[in-house]
């Protein structure tokens, strides 16, 4: 089975020193690509390095993360266009994050915007960070019709999910939340169509059972692809197959 992490911040610094070990580990498990989201230009170097030193494995994507949006995100947009000539697979991680409150609110709505707009004239896929804030990213989008990419660690509702469809052509990603007791995420994946999903992990975040609590990583995959096998009573081979090619083709690889 070959498998596609579709989310994974392997440049954290959990990970330092030991990123080659946790790459061999990753395809040991049968996942031969992980892609590697961007946040901002105090991790923009470490990630584009890492995925210099493992092409074709590690795919870049370049974007502004929400949590790092502020009164100055224009600065940090200027500072991503510095690796405009780069060969990345999206424009994200990007969108909308109200969790911890509305202070940048209107910032990162304008940042997303730009974003969105960037992604459109690069004919590039966007990977979609949101917390607390789909009606403001589905009246956004509206401004951005047609556009495809993934909602990352998709924490919506199946009605969301339709709505996103009518203005584009959008995938959820689903990680190790799907295995967590009573996650709402469970019955979503029940009825969202399996040509419509991606897997992530988010490392070293969001940890599936039974590792849940310690560090995550890329090699856990095939347990988010077991559970959704379950829930959907799919052989977990139907689900890296169609997961691998969702992927492939959402994201050029």
């Amino acid at each position: 089975m070959e498998f596609i992490d579709t989310h994974c911040h392997i440049y954290d610094e959990a990970f330092k020193g030991e990123e080659d070990a946790y790459i061999a580990r990753a395809e040991e498990a049968g996942v031969r690509i992980m892609l590697q989201p961007d946040v901002d230009s105090r991790e923009r170097d470490a990630m584009f390095s890492l995925s210099d030193r493992h092409p074709g494995v590690l795919r870049p994507m370049l974007g502004l993360y929400p949590g790092s949006v502020d009164k100055d995100w224009r600065v940090e947009i200027d500072r991503m266009l510095e690796y405009s000539d780069r060969k990345v697979v999206a424009i994200g991680e990007i969108g909308l994050d109200y969790y911890y409150g509305k202070e940048f609110a209107s910032e990162q709505r304008e940042a997303l915007h730009w974003q969105l707009d960037y992604a459109r004239e690069r004919d590039l896929p966007v990977n979609i960070h949101l917390r607390d804030a789909m009606g403001d990213f589905l009246e956004i989008l509206k401004d951005h019709k047609g556009l495809r990419g993934n909602m990352h660690a998709y924490s919506g509702s199946y009605e969301s999910f339709l709505e996103l469809q009518k203005l584009g052509d959008w995938y959820i990603g689903v990680g190790g939340v799907v295995t967590f007791k009573k996650a709402s995420l469970a019955d979503v994946v029940r009825k969202v169509p399996l040509e419509r999903i991606v897997l992530e992990t988010d490392a070293p975040y969001l940890t599936p059972v039974p590792f849940r609590g310690r560090r995550n990583e890329s090699s856990h995959i095939p347990l988010i692809a077991a559970k959704i096998a379950d829930l959907k009573g799919l052989p977990i081979e139907e689900i890296a197959a169609v997961t691998t090619s969702n992927a492939r083709n959402l994201f050029g690889i």
